[in-house]
């Protein structure tokens, strides 16, 4: 049986550096039957001519104030014509030939609405991070035992499941996370792909990680099953703080980086205010009927 033929949207934003070495690996790819739909939203540092040499099938370019991801989302899965769509950021690139075929083989089974594969840091990822990508991408994953995890940099999605309700474009963080949870919610599974890789990391300052942190708080919110009283103050920060630093210190101290350790307390500690401050800001959003 021939191989069915998928689109792989590609999403980029001045990672020319990035890029050198990610739509090489894409044409090394083992599977052969795949169009590029490329986005770009304003880069300025030779992206574009990089996109463009490849010859993309579609090739769409916006300014960076008219990006939002979920809308971007949709579009490329309306652009695709195939039941399949592969998702790639510009900055996660393919380790070896094989990073494709795994994640079309798993989106063959109709109970799955999306995959995502694995994901490694590159080698100047800093400690807290690194630690980070094993807890949610290692051999023994701690994702794997949390209520939730999804992640949209190297992943897939089915389009059948996709046409009945798409990505919220009203969401301004993790339309990622919300869009799984309510294929899940709908009795869809989300499926990870250990053996479809990418190489993709950030080393986000203090004040970047608080404003993710907030972000994907904030947009939790809308779907959180619990009480708003479920985070607060103790539970969340201080609690979770120390609970981080703990594993970061085990971290650092079994793959020798214990000159680092000391960062990641700041670091955690900006994470956690994030989350609770993130969380009270959209409950507050998206719940007005009810009282912090």
């Amino acid at each position: 049986m021939a191989e069915p033929t998928v689109s792989i949207v590609l999403r980029s934003f001045n990672e020319a550096w990035a890029l050198r070495d990610t739509l090489p690996a894409l044409a090394a790819q083992n599977y052969r039957h795949w169009e590029l739909i490329a986005f770009d939203s304003g880069s300025s540092d030779g992206s574009v001519e990089l996109i463009r040499a490849t010859h993309p099938k579609h090739f769409v370019q916006m300014l960076p104030h008219e990006y939002r991801s979920g809308r971007v989302l949709n579009q490329g899965m309306a652009l695709s014509r195939h039941e399949r769509v592969i998702f790639l950021n510009a900055d996660a690139t393919p380790q070896g030939p094989d990073w494709l075929g795994p994640l079309v083989t798993a989106l063959a089974d109709p109970g799955v609405a999306a995959v995502f594969g694995r994901q490694i840091p590159r080698p100047d990822c800093t400690a807290a991070f690194a630690h980070d990508y094993e807890r949610c991408y290692g051999a023994d994953r701690e994702s794997a035992r949390w209520d939730h995890f999804f992640s949209m940099v190297s992943s897939g999605l089915r389009r059948d499941v996709w046409a009945r309700d798409g990505f919220r474009e009203t969401m301004l963080y993790s339309e990622d996370d919300e869009y799984t949870r309510r294929c899940r919610a709908a009795g869809h599974r989300i499926a990870y792909c250990p053996e479809s890789v990418v190489m993709h990391s950030h080393n986000y300052t203090p004040r970047q990680a608080y404003k993710r942190s907030f972000g994907e708080a904030w947009a939790q919110a809308a779907g959180w099953a619990g009480a708003a009283q479920d985070i607060r103050f103790t539970r969340t920060v201080l609690l979770g703080w120390l609970r981080e630093v703990w594993g970061d210190l085990r971290f650092c101290q079994r793959t020798g980086r214990l000159g680092q350790w000391p960062s990641t307390l700041g670091l955690r500690w900006q994470q956690r205010l994030g989350r609770l401050h993130g969380f009270q800001a959209g409950w507050q959003m998206h719940r007005t009927d009810h009282v912090l």
